[in-house]
């Protein structure tokens, strides 16, 4: 059984209209953030989901949380539908459900030292029965995400540490309640390369450790190798490709992950890679193309990709994709 179900999930967000626009009675424009994303996550998957910048990766994660209320479609967490959840249900169902910001620095409160920034979700949700037991629980925790020795670190502020070590208390303030659903949203982007293998190798023990299920959002495919099980290729609001790693990398099939898999260095400086650029700039999510969202950019494209849109068709088992080039 999945642990996290999503189903044609929408999200249109209302562009602000001057006075003048609606008093002339100027129809209401929506920007198509996420436009009807179906996938599923099984218990203890890494599922890493890619794309460009603007692509509805972070929108995706937002409302599979429930941080942000959805136009449509329905999100399944451990058979829990969140979406009809009252608000006290969602607070108590939060220690299960946890998010790996980006910007350590705007995730964590600058006046609050680092051991009661670990500690609140503890307190929050009513974990441990007294204040030493809670105290010991973040020491822990500190220890398993390398931040040592726990006593001091405890007692310092956010501004004392480096990025990485900042990242590393997201990371224990988001598994400190044993979460069954996490959410790493560009968790390792804004770190030197050497960091981010550290921490991306500490992801992955802690996912075995706790068995994790993980949606890891990146805009790097590069980084997908070291941590997920399957990725799913967004593309302006919508999945084009899904397949495990060893599809997206050794046989991609729809046009736009060949382009982000041609966008991955080389590490051999000898070895000659094709590249692949696609035309254009990406459509305006205000008004994306018909049928096709990547067809004006796509070098192979059919007469019937900008009439009608492509259906999500599985090409091998486990490997699916949205492309004329594919349906029967």
């Amino acid at each position: 059984m999945a642990m996290v179900e999503v189903r044609n999930l929408k999200k249109h967000f209302p562009v602000k209209r001057t006075f003048i626009d609606a008093m002339l009675g100027k129809p209401q424009l929506f920007v198509k953030a996420v436009d009807g994303v179906s996938f599923d996550i099984e218990e203890g998957e890494v599922l890493g989901l890619v794309g460009e910048s603007g692509s509805g990766k972070t929108t995706t994660g937002r409302l599979i949380l429930r941080l942000i209320e959805p136009t449509a479609g329905e999100v399944r967490i451990g058979g829990n539908d969140i979406f009809r959840m009252s608000k006290e249900e969602l607070r108590r169902f939060r220690r299960h459900i946890q998010i790996i910001f980006q910007d350590p620095m705007a995730a964590l409160n600058p006046y609050m030292r680092i051991g009661e920034a670990v500690k609140h979700p503890l307190e929050i949700h009513g974990i441990g029965s007294s204040e030493k037991e809670r105290r010991k629980m973040v020491y822990e925790m500190l220890e398993r995400v390398n931040l040592t020795p726990p006593d001091e670190f405890y007692r310092r502020y956010p501004k004392e540490l480096s990025g990485g070590q900042r990242q590393r208390v997201v990371i224990a303030r988001a598994l400190i309640t044993r979460p069954k659903f996490v959410v790493a949203d560009e968790a390792v982007a804004m770190l030197d390369v050497s960091i981010r293998s550290q921490l991306l190798k500490l992801l992955a023990d802690l996912k075995n450790e706790y068995n994790l299920t993980m949606l890891f959002i990146t805009h790097d495919l590069a980084t997908t190798k070291y941590l997920c099980d399957r990725i799913a290729v967004m593309y302006l609001g919508k999945i084009v490709e899904m397949g495990s790693f060893r599809h997206i990398y050794e046989n991609p099939k729809h046009p736009y992950t060949r382009a982000l898999i041609s966008a991955v260095p080389e590490p051999d400086p000898k070895k000659k890679k094709k590249r692949y650029i696609p035309k254009g700039e990406v459509p305006n999510p205000i008004n994306p193309p018909k049928g096709c969202r990547f067809h004006p950019r796509c070098d192979q494209v059919m007469q019937i990709c900008s009439k009608k849109e492509p259906k999500l068709v599985e090409v091998e088992p486990g490997h699916q994709v949205t492309c004329f080039l594919y349906e029967e």
